[in-house]
Parts: C-alpha cells; sequence; structure tokens
C-alpha cells in the first residue's frame, strides 16, 4: 500500500501547527482495509491549551473525551486500533494506558485483544492516590509526563500474587495512548517498569490513535528511531490510525498565560467508591464492576422519571453521558448499553458521551464551548465540561466514582441532569 504525504498548517492564537502526515500509516499484522482508513478530519480538530509548556493541542473526534461521540464511533476506533496490533506476540502480554485521557482507550484496545489474547492484563497509570486497605504498598512506580498540564503518573501493583506475578513476568507491552508527540512519555513509562521489576520486556508496541513522534519519512512500525534508541534491549514497535510530523512556530509576542493549577496526585477529600476493576490495578476483566453500576443507573434514572422500576420509565430522545476525570470506562460502556438498547424504542435516538476532565483548554478551534466547575473528588480544583451546551440534550448522565453530594452545584440545579454514583 503506497503511503500519500500530506500537509496542512494550523492557525492557532499563540502559533502555527505545520503537520505532514499520510493517512494510511497504520502497520502491523492486520493493515486497515482500504475502505477503513481514517482521514486527519475523522479524527482530529485542534485547539490551544492554557500551557506555558506546550501550545496547542490535537482535539480527538473519536475519543468522548473533549468532544462528544456515539459509543459505536468509540468503539470501531478501540476495535481498529486493536487489530492492528500483530499476533503471535509474546506473552505474558500487560495493555497500559495514560491518565487521564486514554484510560477509556486502553480499555477498550484491552476489551478487543482479549479475542486474540485472553489472559493480557490491563493497568491503567493514575493521578488519584489511592488507599486500598487490601493493599499495602501498593504503588508499583511513578513517572512523569513532562508537556502534560498535570505532569506526574502513579502505576499501581496487585494485591493478587498470581496477578502481580503476571504484571513482573510481562515479556510484551502495550503502551495506549490517544496519540504521540515526541515519544518521551513511551521510554519514561518503560524505563519506570523496568526499573520497578518488569525485568523480562521483550517487545514494547506504542499504540496510538495518531502518532506525530514519526520522522517524517519514517513509516516501517519496526521503527528504528530515537524511542527505539533509547530503549536498550527492546523491540519496539508502533501502531497507529494516522502518523506524521509536527513542527510548532510561535507568533509575535504571544500573550502571556497562567495555567490553573491541576498537578496533583493527591487523595481528594471525597472518598472513591469502589467501583471495580476496571484498570487502576492491573485487571483481566475490565467490566468488573459495570453490572453494579447499570443497577444504578436504572435505580435512580427511575425515580428520576417518578417510576418505581426502570422498565415502566420512558428514556428521552437526546441522551448524553458523561464521564468524569478517570472514570469513563464504566459510564461509557454505560452510553454504549443506552446506545444498543434505547435505539429500538424511539425513532432518532442519540446517544454521545464525552467526559468531565482537569485539562484547562482556550475557546476557539476545536473547542466551542466551556463549563468550568468545582471537581467532585474534593481536590479544591477546577474542571471542565468541553463542547456541551447543556440545553441541547434532554438528559445528561453524569457518571461519578464518589458521592453524589461531591458533585458541583452547578450541575445538581440543571433539571434534565441526572447523576449517578455507585451503590
Amino acid at each position: 500500500m503506497s503511503n500519500k504525504q500530506h500537509s496542512t498548517t494550523i492557525t492557532l492564537p499563540r502559533g502555527t501547527l505545520d503537520l505532514t502526515y499520510q493517512t494510511n500509516a497504520a502497520s502491523g499484522n492486520n493493515d486497515l482495509k482500504e475502505s477503513s482508513r481514517y482521514q486527519l478530519e475523522d479524527l482530529l480538530d485542534f485547539a490551544q491549551r492554557i500551557n506555558p509548556k506546550r501550545a496547542f493541542l490535537f482535539v480527538s473526534k473519536v475519543l468522548g473525551r473533549h468532544i462528544p461521540v456515539a459509543p459505536s464511533t468509540m468503539r470501531d476506533a478501540f476495535t481498529d486500533l486493536a487489530n492492528l496490533v500483530p499476533d503471535d506476540l509474546p506473552e505474558p502480554i500487560l495493555v497500559i494506558g495514560m491518565a487521564e485521557t486514554a484510560v477509556g482507550l486502553s480499555a477498550g484496545v484491552h476489551q478487543a485483544l482479549q479475542t486474540r489474547y485472553p489472559q493480557a492484563l490491563l493497568l491503567n497509570s493514575t493521578r488519584h492516590a489511592q488507599h486500598d486497605n487490601d493493599n499495602t504498598n501498593n504503588l508499583l512506580t511513578t513517572f512523569s509526563e513532562d508537556h502534560s498540564h498535570a505532569s506526574q503518573h502513579l502505576i499501581y501493583q496487585s494485591a493478587d500474587k498470581v496477578t502481580q506475578a503476571q504484571l513482573l513476568a510481562s515479556k510484551t507491552l502495550i503502551m495506549v495512548d490517544d496519540e504521540a508527540s515526541t515519544g518521551n512519555t513511551c521510554v519514561n513509562v518503560v524505563t519506570a517498569l523496568r526499573n520497578a521489576g518488569l525485568m523480562q520486556l521483550q517487545q514494547v508496541h506504542l499504540t496510538t490513535l495518531v502518532d506525530w513522534s514519526l520522522n517524517q519519512n519514517q513509516t516501517d512500525a519496526k521503527a528504528d528511531d530515537t524511542i527505539a534508541s533509547r530503549l536498550p534491549n527492546i523491540d519496539f514497535y508502533r501502531h497507529h490510525l494516522l502518523s506524521g510530523a509536527w513542527k510548532w512556530t510561535d507568533a509575535p509576542n504571544p500573550e502571556p498565560i497562567i495555567m490553573p493549577s491541576v498537578d496533583t496526585t493527591e487523595a481528594g477529600s471525597q472518598a472513591l467508591a469502589h467501583t471495580g476493576h476496571w484498570g487502576r490495578f492491573p485487571t483481566l476483566d475490565s467490566t468488573d464492576g459495570f453490572a453494579n453500576y447499570l443497577a444504578s443507573f436504572q435505580t435512580t434514572f427511575a425515580i428520576f422519571d417518578g417510576q418505581t422500576a426502570f422498565d415502566n420509565a420512558q428514556l428521552p430522545q437526546k441522551i448524553l453521558v458523561l464521564g468524569s476525570n478517570e472514570f469513563v470506562w464504566l459510564p461509557f460502556l454505560l452510553a454504549e448499553w443506552l446506545e444498543q438498547n434505547a435505539d429500538t424504542v424511539i425513532d432518532n435516538q442519540v446517544i454521545k458521551f464525552s467526559a468531565l476532565t482537569r485539562s484547562p483548554i482556550a475557546l476557539g478551534g476545536g473547542i466551542s464551548t466551556m463549563l468550568s466547575f468545582h471537581d467532585n473528588y474534593g481536590l479544591g480544583m477546577t474542571n471542565f465540561a468541553y463542547n456541551v451546551d447543556p440545553s441541547n440534550w434532554d438528559l445528561i448522565v453524569l457518571c461519578v466514582e464518589t458521592s453524589a453530594d461531591g458533585v458541583d452545584a452547578m450541575w445538581q440545579d440543571l433539571d434534565n441532569v441526572l447523576i449517578v454514583s455507585p451503590k
């Protein structure tokens, strides 16, 4: 398959972003079919970060984070990306996702990969300190994401001896992120994991929706590049739906910006309820906990609708499900369940998914609206919801892993917002 080069320039208030890219760079044993290629406009919009370390943001159109997306569109992207990962990888396999943006993406890729690798483990980084009574000294390692608004990440180990032994014995690491722009985070993660005891790693597969860390003429999945050279004794591969290179040029005399204080890994004053094992600790089954969370939604919605049981309730036509920060996988599964079950009852049903975030982004480009409010974790930081106008939805299902009492009054005062918290 040929790899046609494209180029475009994105102008943002603080500068210009020059992109060179190819739409069929994804490779591996399972190439995307010609008809399944993703174009740049299918995958991305662009916006300005409120971040002095990096002024631009790649805004995903398939991730369900800053732009509301149909769950089926998200699922297709998860599966298409997973299908690029080769067969016959050395096992045990560890799939690791990057907080907060990619924790749902990693779970979706992991779930798709389990059709071929049923024993693959899922583990996500987190910025929420965990206090689990079943775990002692449960922090496995930390690493830094240098360009991020919140640079410090935590990675936890398992209290289960068998699971922990499998984790440490991992031979293949599949690192999942929404995008790679320099490759530094990948190197930092692999280095931290090896130093923490994963000394049997043979292969690393950087698996991203979009990879901007390639040199412009580099297309091979097994890349002889700067990332590989920084990972000694590791076979390094890349898999992505689109790839390219970027160059940023500052505008003359850009206005100074002040980034909100969001770089913390402390535990907030609001306790995290047990929502199952979906990746903050190593897990085989990322759907653990969904049945309980679905039941919580059904009970809460029945009361919201003035019914005695969910079966008697009538779902509205336009529903937006919102995850919160890192708690997005079970909310996504809820949105997917609604999409698969509600559209048989109501014509022109619209179900979309997005999430609250701590990421500070300026209005403009891919960000048309912004809501700001206090976080529900009791961390005392501002959270945001982008491209969400509450008046456009019949029902907003706000999913949290904390008590509903900790949700900002802005949400609680809206008549069309249903807050779902764990039982």
